[in-house]
């Protein structure tokens, strides 16, 4: 049966938008006023794909990221500020989306305000693209009339942590793509530069050094077993990323992660100010203390950091300060823990948090910005000892044809 996307009035005068099933523009004009809603306008919704073609739009969709979050945001800010209603203003984004499923879920987003939902419910119906923290934030600024400020704390936010992430990533390029040169020139070494070498050492009868034998034993292997190298390759980053996905492996890995030389350190500081960051949002906007940090516990990316950080939660629930709950954690600093001292004092715990945030961000700018000199040294002799065990291995058995020649 077509479907008709219409705009009508109910008998209050408000607005009303849907998608109905009728036989005709007609009908479904009459669906709407046997409704008790006035139609404005009727027009025919796109067709409905048949399955085959859904399951390929949604294989070749690329899942919304922060960026499209991001921009959802500030285009919810600047419509609410202009008094847009929630309802017209889902649909024109929906309408205006570059990605599908995006564009899927706002209509549904839609869908559910018509039926008499909330905006933080609507939103809560896809907690893969709308976190739990997003949705709270969304929900008491609904409940105090300022929805407007919210959207716009909400895209700071993001957008200060899409920044720090850039940064994270940008600082380690350059040391991911030399380690993959590394391993691909070690993989070509293997299969096809020391096979051509050791068929000329095999004509003559010398005495192959030792560095020399066990490269040749080393490149037999790996030309004899490639396939079975490969597969297994293949099997344990399977089996590595099962293990992550469950919440034993992904705990442990979190764990992990933050004591790894050089870069270790800067992930933990860049995790303790998205917290502060979080945390300060939340407190400004009014959420309680004990849902915040539930909600910042969420937030934070880090299993093992959640954990620390619902510690705080369970100390301010037996009657402990925040300076106390903060203190049990072993997360934070001294200087930041004074810093929360202040806040409590001063009732500026808000401000006092975003100043923490900005601290440690200072600190993860300035260590990424040293990150490659902090990482060069070590990438450097890496290669020189790879260069060197390839030359020791390659060269020596030359030096002797040499001598015997010479003799």
């Amino acid at each position: 049966m077509p479907r008709f996307r219409y705009r009508a009035r109910t008998e209050h005068g408000d607005p009303l938008e849907g998608v109905t099933e009728a036989p005709s523009a007609e009908a479904a004009a009459a669906q709407l006023l046997n409704a008790g809603a006035v139609p404005v306008e009727i027009e025919p919704a796109p067709e409905r794909r048949g399955p085959l073609a859904a399951l390929r739009e949604r294989l070749a969709a690329r899942r919304p990221g922060l960026v499209d979050l991001i921009m959802f945001t500030r285009q919810m800010y600047t419509l609410t500020r202009a008094g847009v209603p929630i309802i017209r203003a889902i649909r024109g984004l929906a309408e205006g989306a570059r990605n599908p499923l995006m564009a899927r879920a706002l209509d549904d987003v839609a869908d559910t305000l018509e039926s008499g939902r909330d905006l933080a419910s609507a939103l809560g119906r896809h907690p893969d693209l709308f976190p739990p923290l997003y949705v709270s934030i969304v929900h008491v600024g609904e409940s105090t009339g300022r929805l407007e400020e919210a959207f716009e704390q909400l895209a700071r936010h993001l957008e200060l942590e899409k920044d720090t992430r850039d940064r994270v990533k940008q600082a380690l390029r350059y040391p991911a793509f030399v380690l993959v040169a590394m391993a691909v020139a070690l993989a070509i070494v293997n299969l096809m530069v020391i096979p051509a070498f050791a068929k000329v050492y095999a004509s003559f009868r010398i005495e192959l050094p030792l560095a020399t034998r066990v490269l040749i034993a080393v490149s037999e292997f790996t030309v004899r077993s490639w396939p079975w190298l490969l597969a297994g390759l293949v099997a344990a980053a399977a089996g590595v990323r099962l293990w992550l996905q469950s919440e034993r492996g992904r705990h442990t890995w979190d764990r992990w992660k933050l004591r790894l030389p050089v870069v270790g350190d800067i992930v933990l500081r860049a995790t303790l100010a998205r917290i502060a960051r979080a945390f300060a949002m939340v407190q400004r906007s009014g959420v309680p203390i004990i849902q915040g940090i539930t909600l910042v516990a969420r937030g934070t990316g880090n299993a093992y950091v959640a954990e620390r950080v619902l510690l705080m939660r369970n100390a301010i629930e037996r009657g402990e300060s925040l300076l106390r709950a903060a203190s049990a954690t072993a997360l934070f600093t001294p200087l930041v823990l004074q810093m929360i001292a202040v806040g409590e004092e001063t009732g500026a715990v808000d401000e006092l948090l975003d100043e923490v945030a900005g601290f440690y961000e200072r600190e993860v700018d300035y260590d990424l910005r040293n990150l490659s000199q902090t990482i060069e040294p070590l990438l450097i002799v890496m290669m020189g000892v790879l260069v060197l065990v390839l030359a020791l291995g390659v060269f020596l058995p030359m030096w002797d044809l040499v001598q015997v020649a010479r003799q």
